[in-house]
Formats: structure tokens, C-alpha cells, sequence
């Protein structure tokens, strides 16, 4: 390849419109950013956009330098191709997570403040960068998770509908009554005001195992008290079935064997 360069003007020059152009791709981005601002577009995803306008506006401005130095533009696109190649082989993995990005750019599974659950990990969503997604988790540990990975993974959110179902059980004695047990439940699920009227609470015998009965309790409540329901009704059915008398003591079967 050969650079027809005519004078140090003309390197000057370049020089000049490469420092030039990257300060105005800067404010080019910060002028993006601002006007997203305005949008409907999901904050989460306001870097990846402003991110990858830098990234396509500094692949414009170096051609255009080339160019200017005397590279055609044939050897442009083919120096563009090689470096793209050598780049893809190195950087398939982080490609891949630009790419899963994209794609969760377009199915939109989750939106910023969403608390989700991938891979085991459960976190509120703070941010979609190129590469990562980042969460915040319940004790305040910053999670990335690879777009790639999050893409091609199950992703279970737990912020995209306003009511969530609590989920309860408890064990009581074969000798206790379940008819009396049931009517606390029902008692505790009233002395709420976040647990929801409808749909209604539900409380049934779920199954019974070695001199246990276990019921199920299902309230239904606003997503944002998810947790506050569930220690409310955990504690506050234990108390309740210790004042009522309900035997909830796990029998153990110790076995001896006489040698």
C-alpha cells in the first residue's frame, strides 16, 4: 500500500481534523444523550444508543482522514474488511454480546428499575452497555451479566405486572385441627391492608407426610410489597397459631439398632 503524502502540512492538517472531529463526536454524544432524554426510549438503554453513535461516527471520521491522506477507497474498504476479520476473530465473544444486546434492545424482556432473575442471579436492572447488562442485587452487590449470555438465557421478571402472588406452607400436627388452622390463615390474610381482596386469598391442604398436614397459602398483592407480605404473613401466622393452639412440632423417628 502506498501513502501519497505531499508535504508535513497535510499530516498536520489530518492531525488537526482527527483531534477536531473526536471532540465534536463528544459533543455530538452529550447533545444525544439530552435529546433521548426527551424520548420514550427506555433509559436502561440511552448509553448503548449514545455508545454506538460514537463508535459509528469515529469509524466515519478516520475514513474520511484516510481518505484525505491519499488511501483510496478501495483500500480503505479493504483495510476496513482485514481489520474487521482479525477483530472478529479476536473479539467474537464480545461481538456476541453486542449482538445479544440488539437483541434485547428490540424484545424489550425488561426496562431500567425491573427486578429480574437470570442464571440464579436476581437483581434490579441499572444499566444495557455494548457488552453487559448490569444489575444491583437485594444487598447491594453490582452483578455484569454478558449481553450474550442474558440474550440466549431464561429471564424471569419480576416487575412486569403490579400484582405478584405470595406463596406460603405450613405444617401442622395430624392431631391438630385443619378446619381451625384454615380460619387463622383466612384471620391473618384479613388483618393486612396490602394483601388484596381480589382475586381472594386461598387456603387448602396441600398434602400430608409422616404424621405432617401441609397447607397452602396464596394471597395476592401489590408488586412493589412482595416481600413485606411474606414476612407479614410468616410471622404473624406463627404467633396466630400459637395462641390458637396449633401444634406445628416436626416429629423425628430415631431409629436404634442393637448390635
Amino acid at each position: 500500500m502506498r501513502f501519497e503524502i505531499d508535504t508535513i502540512e497535510q499530516w498536520l492538517i489530518a492531525l488537526s481534523v482527527l483531534a477536531i472531529g473526536f471532540f465534536a463526536i463528544k459533543l455530538i454524544s452529550v447533545a444525544v444523550k439530552k435529546t433521548l432524554r426527551k424520548t420514550s426510549l427506555d433509559p436502561v438503554l440511552h448509553r448503548f444508543v449514545v455508545n454506538g453513535t460514537s463508535v459509528i461516527l469515529g469509524i466515519l471520521l478516520l475514513s474520511g482522514i484516510l481518505s484525505y491522506l491519499g488511501v483510496t477507497l478501495s483500500a480503505i474498504v479493504a483495510m476496513i474488511g482485514v481489520a474487521g476479520a482479525a477483530i472478529a476473530l479476536a473479539l467474537k465473544d464480545s461481538l456476541g454480546n453486542i449482538a445479544g444486546g440488539m437483541i434485547i434492545i428490540a424484545s424489550k424482556p425488561f426496562k431500567k428499575g425491573d427486578t429480574v432473575e437470570s442464571g440464579g442471579i436476581v437483581g434490579r436492572v441499572e444499566q444495557i452497555d455494548l457488552l453487559f447488562t448490569t444489575l444491583m442485587t437485594f444487598d447491594n452487590k453490582v452483578v455484569y451479566i454478558p449481553n450474550g449470555n442474558l440474550s440466549t438465557s431464561t429471564i424471569i421478571n419480576y416487575s412486569a405486572e403490579d400484582k405478584r402472588r405470595v406463596d406460603c406452607k405450613f405444617g401442622i400436627s395430624v392431631k391438630s385441627s385443619v378446619s381451625d388452622a384454615k380460619e387463622i390463615l383466612y384471620v391473618v390474610a384479613e388483618q393486612s391492608e396490602m394483601i388484596l381482596k381480589e382475586p381472594t386469598p386461598l387456603v387448602g391442604v396441600s398434602e400430608q407426610s409422616d404424621g405432617i398436614v401441609y397447607l397452602d397459602m396464596k394471597v395476592w398483592c401489590a408488586t412493589d410489597n412482595y416481600l413485606t407480605v411474606k414476612y407479614f404473613i410468616e410471622e404473624n401466622v406463627k404467633l396466630a397459631f400459637d395462641e390458637g393452639g396449633i401444634d406445628t412440632q416436626v416429629r423425628h423417628l430415631n431409629v436404634h439398632v442393637k448390635k
